[in-house]
């Protein structure tokens, strides 16, 4: 039970902060026709990260951290994806949502893949703490503590993107989502600058 709780308890403490992550599945939540449509968006981001919980719980990470050249690679993408995807949802229309106005499948996915694998923070989040946490288990407590962590995570996404679906749905002023995608494209737009900035440390 111990690894159960200890796994939940860690992936809401990494998860819960408000990051470009959570404000995308939150967005497409908001702004897709349906909450079927936002799928893709939340179903990528979760199995990114179970693909890196199971690498860093498992030691793989420790590998990965070895290189810098990987980090510096790392860093380029996710900015270059952050400003592109700030643009996307500053000038999205949140009062004409239809199917022209809504992002594709193909978009959903590799934005969600960007903010889910390019962007540095989340990479080391899960890298230096669930899998440092991890060692602490082997066996069946290791796998039960992975499960726990990767279990929040897909509940999470998906009470992202249902939240915005609701919200959408009780017909909230249209003026009051346009100020929250301008305001997710500021922190969207300022994630990128600082992951500028600790390019050039």
């Amino acid at each position: 039970m111990e690894p159960i709780l200890h796994g939940i308890i860690l992936a809401f403490g990494l998860i819960l902060p408000l990051g470009v992550q959570n404000v995308f599945v939150f967005t497409q939540g908001v702004m897709q026709p349906s909450v079927i449509r936002a799928l893709p968006a939340a179903v990528t981001a979760a199995i990114c990260d179970t693909i890196l919980i199971m690498l860093a719980s498992l030691g793989l990470s420790i590998i990965v951290l070895q290189f810098e050249w990987l980090r510096f690679v790392l860093l380029i993408g996710g900015i270059i994806f952050l400003i592109y995807m700030g643009f996307v949802i500053w000038r999205s229309n949140v009062t004409a949502l239809d199917d022209k106005e809504a992002l594709p499948i193909k978009k959903q996915i590799v934005f969600a893949l960007s903010v889910s694998l390019l962007n540095p923070h989340a990479l080391l989040d899960t890298i230096g703490v669930i899998g440092t946490n991890a060692v602490k288990y082997s066996g069946q407590e290791q796998w039960l503590f992975i499960f726990a962590c990767i279990l929040i995570s897909w509940l999470w996404f998906f009470s992202l993107m249902t939240t915005g679906a609701l919200l959408k749905k009780m017909q909230i002023s249209s003026v009051i989502f346009t100020l929250f995608n301008k305001l997710s494209a500021i922190f969207i737009w300022g994630t990128a600058f600082y992951l500028f900035i600790s390019l050039l440390k």
